[in-house]
């Protein structure tokens, strides 16, 4: 869909008009376009717009205000701009917010960022670069790396490196079954001086909403991607692949000091709203006012602010004058904080754990809401028990795999989960005098005798029976057959 340029007339009454020829302007497609062209935005008043004719018509005192907006933002009304998006953009974003529009521009945020006081820096201590190793990418993943990089290049977030040194690439699967691209920067973090820069708790951010009734969520668009990196040490982040070298312009994700750097940056451009009517955990800003005249400046100063520092948000993500709202896992309204019911039901639906990594997890993600359970630490102290170093923890069902062959005896231990069995420890025996000359049926049952006795201590200190496999037959009659005379 193209959008029409042409003569804007502008009827204040019947008697009175006003014309302008904006074919030659930019700001032009903001105001002519087919029947689906979303109501312009006004404060006062909502003008009449005919596509069709090329005319608007409003009150006259409100024209000029109409007028400002759009000259204002000719650079995101622009021609290059998808019809569709800002429509969309517009359904989410309310008007009185229109004049901030260009904040929520996609293209906007595909840009390179510029230098700010606080860019990435490394102070790195005796680090040697390390040679990352190419592993082997199915379709998916080397469409995905391709697909990164293309897209990263011609954003110059990324550009070819001169080195052939560089860390390696993995992929970590979405929630959607898309991959993500992670470049693994272990070596660089554990070289890199830690930045002292603190990154506030959440439960302190939450204690300054007393007495707020109105609220409004903005998700500013990029996180880590709009700080850029310190000149002159882009080549720290490079990464190998099997389509060349890289390095970041931007901070990547991955980095041990990322989340220092961005907080820092964002403290420093709303430090003086920071605890007034703006709280801001890295990438999520919240707005939180007493009245609804009120909470339209505040927003509107945020958005300035946000404008002024060239960063951008992304609009579907954003919440705008709500009296209720979803802020780090808690649901922030007039009333006080409440507890997250999708949290608190996944907690309920927690699946028994099975060993120690299931109830350390669980452990973690019940301590988020450890505040609003009297007695806590008592009760989970059944569980806590378990993290002792001196504490095995009991196995779960168990199979004891054996196979035995002219010269060697070999055997599996197994744990049996959800996804099925997963080994637990390998050994093998080589036979030796005697056993050579067992027949194979003995060959078989030493097998068995064998690994009892070596993992004996394991497999005592089961609550449950456990699985004997062997591929021969006859050994399943051993504890039931007769003795003979």
């Amino acid at each position: 869909m193209t959008w029409r340029q042409g003569l804007i007339t502008f009827n204040s009454d019947p008697s009175k008009s006003f014309s302008k020829d904006l074919s030659s302007s930019k700001s032009c497609a903001a105001l002519v376009g087919d029947s689906r062209t979303p109501s312009f935005p006004s404060t006062v008043h909502n003008p009449s717009l005919n596509s069709h004719q090329s005319s608007l018509s409003s009150r006259h005192e409100v024209f000029k205000e109409i007028q400002d907006v759009v000259e204002d933002n000719a650079d995101l009304w622009n021609e290059e701009k998808e019809p569709e998006e800002v429509e969309t953009v517009m359904k989410v974003v309310p008007s009185v917010y229109y004049q901030y529009l260009d904040i929520f521009c996609k293209v906007k945020a595909e840009k390179l960022p510029p230098h700010f006081t606080c860019d990435n820096h490394f102070k790195l201590e005796g680090y040697l670069p390390p040679v990352g190793v190419i592993y082997y990418l199915l379709n998916q993943e080397s469409d995905t790396l391709r697909a990164y990089i293309l897209e990263n290049v011609e954003k110059d977030f990324i550009q070819p490196s001169l080195y052939s040194t560089g860390a390696p690439v993995l992929f970590v699967q979405k929630k959607d079954g898309g991959l993500c691209l992670c470049v693994h920067y272990r070596e660089l973090n554990a070289f890199t001086r830690k930045n002292k820069y603190p990154v506030p708790p959440m439960y302190k951010l939450l204690n300054v909403f007393n007495g707020s009734s109105i609220f409004s969520k903005i998700d500013l668009c990029g996180a880590y991607n709009l700080l850029r990196i310190k000149e002159g040490d882009e080549h720290l982040t490079w990464f190998r692949t099997k389509y060349g070298s890289f390095e970041y312009l931007v901070m990547p994700f991955g980095l041990t000091n990322a989340p220092a750097y961005f907080q820092n940056l964002v403290n420093d451009i709303f430090q003086d709203l920071l605890d007034v009517y703006v709280v801001v955990y890295l990438k999520e800003v919240m707005v939180f006012s007493k009245s609804e005249e009120e909470h339209v400046t505040h927003v509107s100063t945020l958005l300035s602010r946000l404008r002024t520092n060239n960063l951008c948000a992304k609009a579907f993500n954003c919440l705008f004058d709500v009296s209720s709202v979803e802020y780090l896992g808690y649901i922030v309204s007039s009333e006080g904080l409440k507890k997250d019911q999708e949290n608190v039901q996944q907690i309920l639906n927690w699946p028994p754990p099975r060993n120690l990594k299931h109830i350390q997890s669980f452990l973690g993600f019940a301590n988020f809401y450890h505040r609003f359970i009297t007695n806590y630490s008592k009760k989970i102290s059944s569980l806590t028990s378990f993290l002792k170093k001196c504490y095995c923890f009991p196995l779960s069902e168990e199979a004891l795999n054996t196979d035995a062959s002219d010269y060697a005896l070999g055997v599996v231990l197994s744990q049996v989960s959800d996804s099925g069995k997963h080994p637990v420890a390998f050994d093998i025996c080589k036979l030796i005098l005697g056993g050579l000359n067992y027949e194979i049926h003995d060959k078989e049952l030493l097998g068995i005798v064998w690994a009892l006795k070596h993992w004996r201590d394991f497999l005592l200190s089961l609550s449950s029976p456990f699985e004997v496999l062997t591929d021969h037959y006859s050994l399943q009659y051993f504890m039931s057959s007769k003795v003979l005379t």
